[in-house]
């Protein structure tokens, strides 16, 4: 019999990789993947013959994570200045007086306050940035609006910024008249606020200045974020890299008869292992997995179920999100079921062909749906095809149908295809990728073998 090596090395030619020619009609790769699919099946079966003796292997638990990522490096200051500078100049030239944050993703970005390192509570402490022009340059004011009795605290927060400033309120004042004194505020310019910020602090804006706009921030604003600094896509890579690292290392050592629960314990040691915070993981067998985001039964793992593991979790704050779905050396997969695995996997990568500069999301969102629908598989594909991730798991953009957001060079996406059959079976398959400076997608997980190989290699 041959090697799996071997045999995945006759896979890999026979069936689609990453180098798609993106030329081709949909009607011709529809033709070549049916036929790849069928050869490949037929080369499963051989596969999962050998036996888990051949796996059998002395290594050490969780060998390998802990230093994947060991050399990651923070944001640094300099950069989170640059961010300042780059929305100062945006609120000059639309003509607003501020842009208002509250500990979060945006306040993260543009202060260096996260949720983590600063609990959001009904005092709100509030990130305040505003153009001033000074010399004929256009520089960020930073203000922290802060509860007096927090003050301290809130000083010793690692906030980059020239001269930033605190101002207090006290118990018996209103925060949002404190924070509008601060500002130079005119008739018809605007106050932009993070479109995430809780409503009773809109609110509190609004009546405290009835005569100012109050809106949340402009597509000029959010798309500093979604496009993502070399720095970010080094955090984002080395993250998801390391968490399919993680599913890997959890498949070697489950076996038939294994609890859901056991694997959810297993998946989380993994990614404490390998450094990652704000850990969480799905899993499901067989039929659970039908329910795209399901809790699950703490079923056994019987022969004929596939496993998904979708896993996640932060490094510096910015984001994982990976699944996959496999199955043992010991198992029995349906053919048909197997069938569904490579179609899934054939609509990941038609997806990520068509995801270039300059489309509109809802074109690669269409290109796996269609070919799922061609397969017949039309209704069982459920959700959109991805989210952008970064310092969010989800955010802004989305690849969805009915959207006219364009793909931009920096942009990082989620790519997850999944058919759901309630009762008998769901299989996604979910890697991550960014828009390269050519502009061209590039899976965060190139670097240890992008998509997953086959149902047996993850």
């Amino acid at each position: 019999m041959k090697s799996d090596s071997h045999v995945d090395k006759e896979i890999a030619q026979t069936f689609v990789t990453s180098k798609v020619t993106r030329t081709r009609s949909l009607s011709e790769w529809r033709l070549f993947f049916s036929l790849a699919i069928c050869a490949t099946i037929f080369y499963l079966q051989f596969l999962t013959n050998d036996g888990p003796e051949s796996l059998s292997v002395d290594y050490d638990r969780w060998t390998g994570l802990a230093s994947h990522c060991s050399d990651a490096q923070p944001i640094n200051g300099s950069e989170i200045l640059q961010r300042q500078e780059n929305l100062a100049k945006i609120l000059y030239d639309n003509g607003a007086s501020a842009y208002i944050a509250e500990p979060g993703a945006n306040a993260q970005y543009f202060g260096n306050i996260s949720e983590a390192t600063w609990h959001l509570s009904e005092r709100p402490l509030l990130l305040i940035i505003s153009p001033i022009l000074e010399e004929a340059s256009i520089v960020a004011k930073v203000t922290v609006i802060t509860p007096a009795f927090e003050e301290t605290r809130a000083r010793l927060l690692p906030i980059p910024g020239i001269d930033v400033s605190f101002v207090s309120w006290a118990e018996d004042e209103d925060p949002y008249t404190v924070a509008l004194s601060t500002l130079e505020l005119e008739p018809g310019k605007p106050i932009y606020v993070d479109g995430m910020m809780r409503y009773f602090i809109v609110d509190g804006f609004q009546k405290a200045a009835p005569g100012i706009r109050v809106m949340f921030a402009p597509l000029e604003v959010t798309q500093l974020r979604a496009r993502k600094s070399q720095a970010e896509l080094d955090l984002l890579r080395c993250a998801n890299e390391v968490t399919v690292l993680c599913i890997r290392a959890v498949q070697a050592q489950m076996y038939i008869g294994i609890r859901e629960s056991q694997v959810r314990v297993m998946i989380d040691e993994a990614l404490a292992a390998a450094g990652l915070a704000e850990r969480w993981a799905l899993v499901l067998f067989g039929e659970n997995a039908a329910l795209p985001h399901g809790s699950g039964s703490d079923r056994a793992l019987g022969k004929a179920d596939f496993i998904l593991i979708d896993a996640g979790g932060t490094l510096l704050e910015y984001h994982s999100d990976v699944t996959r779905t496999f199955m043992l050396h010991d198992s029995s997969i349906p053919p048909e079921h197997t069938r569904i695995w490579y179609d899934v996997h054939a609509a990941q990568t038609l997806a990520h062909a068509a995801a270039r500069e300059g489309t509109n999301t809802s074109a690669v969102d269409k290109a796996a749906r269609d070919w799922l629908d061609g397969r017949g598989y039309k209704g069982y594909f459920t959700h959109r095809l991805g989210h952008g991730i970064g310092l969010e798991d989800h955010e802004g953009p989305y690849l969805r149908g009915g959207t006219d957001d364009i793909i931009q060079k920096g942009n990082a996406f989620s790519n997850e295809p999944g058919i759901y059959i309630e009762g008998k079976v769901g299989i996604r398959l979910e890697d991550c990728f960014y828009i390269d400076k050519g502009g061209n997608s590039v899976f965060l997980t190139k670097g240890i073998g992008g998509q997953a190989f086959s149902p047996l290699h993850p």
